[in-house]
């Protein structure tokens, strides 16, 4: 099973302990279903990633030399809430959640409706945006490519994880779902980005108020996110297909498959994580960022008006476990700035 980590399918998931909630533990995912054993004396992924930084060695190794113990029952785990997003910070404010937009093929067509002018042919900001990245996205070894399309979502006590509720604010308009992939990064002691691997991930964003104005994006951004149970370490394959689905009830009221991985995109994930990593704020060690890369599939672009209570639900290969959330709403809260 060890030699598996060789050929990238090592599948890292973080459980919760059983009585206070918090994350306490790793397990493996072996082989082509879903056994588990714990990782030997790992209490987070964050914990061996730093051991694996800082001896220059890949998690894989690390995992290896730690050795494996007792077998978990995923299902069952997942069904009792017990597993916690791939990844976490003990310190929320050293985790940076940000992503990137208009990277998918097939991405600009619900994007420039919604900011398609009355002048008809106009070609919005969104459809120049993606043909930019169309023709320089994915440069050569060695070149840098176009810049894409970026945004800041929050730090990591936005991010929720499987089975928790995706909280939209009482004064938003909308909360969509966004089914896509995400990047995990650890920034080492000497300011070094080091990639974790990959996670399902649902984006989530308010597209109603995107659609007001363009100009309004970076608020419709300011949203919650979730990260799906797993961690695949190692390289992503380049073809990743997916299923979206948002359940209202017993009823189905959207399905649509969604593809993902560097065939189905404009940009390659290296240009992305240059354009991430290349400013010195995102370089400071110890910080934990999670980037998700984009999507061309959304349920609002077909004219599905969410409602709480529904769940989304996410699902794609290689990954083995789905990512399922309630929409709920937050009750309101007044804001009110007082003078010192």
């Amino acid at each position: 099973m060890f030699n598996r980590f060789e050929d990238g399918l090592l599948r890292l998931v973080q459980l919760k302990s059983e009585r206070g909630g918090a994350v306490n533990a790793v397990a493996v995912i072996e082989g082509d279903g879903l056994d588990a054993r714990l990782v030997t004396g790992a209490s987070s992924v964050l914990d061996l990633a730093k051991r694996a930084a800082s001896a220059g060695t890949s998690l894989a190794a690390v995992v290896r030399e730690a050795g494996l113990g007792e077998a978990v029952d995923l299902v069952a785990a997942l069904e009792a809430g017990r597993i916690a997003v791939p990844v976490h910070h003990p310190d929320p404010a050293h985790f940076i959640v940000a992503g990137t937009g208009l990277t998918h093929l097939g991405s600009a067509d619900g994007r420039d409706k919604m900011h398609k002018s009355a002048a008809g042919e106009h070609v919005t900001d969104s459809m120049k945006m993606f043909r930019m990245g169309l023709e320089g996205g994915k440069p050569a070894a060695g070149q840098i490519g176009v810049q894409p399309e970026w945004f800041y979502k929050g730090d990591g006590s936005t991010l929720v994880g499987p089975g928790d509720d995706l909280v939209s604010p009482s004064f938003a308009l909308d909360g969509g779902e966004e089914p896509e992939l995400a990047g995990i990064y650890l920034i080492g002691e000497d300011g070094t980005p080091y990639r974790l691997g990959f996670c399902l991930a649902n984006e989530f964003s308010d597209h109603v108020t995107e659609r007001g104005n363009y100009l309004w994006l970076a608020h419709s951004k300011l949203r919650q996110a979730s990260l799906g149970p797993e961690l695949f370490v190692g390289e992503l394959p380049a073809h990743v297909e997916g299923m979206s689905r948002v359940r209202r009830g017993s009823e189905i009221v959207f399905e649509k498959p969604f593809l993902s991985g560097e065939a189905n995109m404009s940009h390659s994930i290296a240009n992305l994580e240059y354009h991430h990593f290349k400013y010195d704020l995102f370089c400071r060690p110890g910080d934990l960022h999670v980037h998700f890369f984009g999507t061309a599939t959304l349920s609002v672009t077909d004219g599905l008006k969410t409602q709480d209570g529904d769940v989304f639900e996410i699902e794609a290969a290689p990954f083995r476990l789905p990512l399922r959330n309630r929409l709920a709403r937050a009750a309101e809260r007044p804001v009110a700035v007082k003078a010192l």
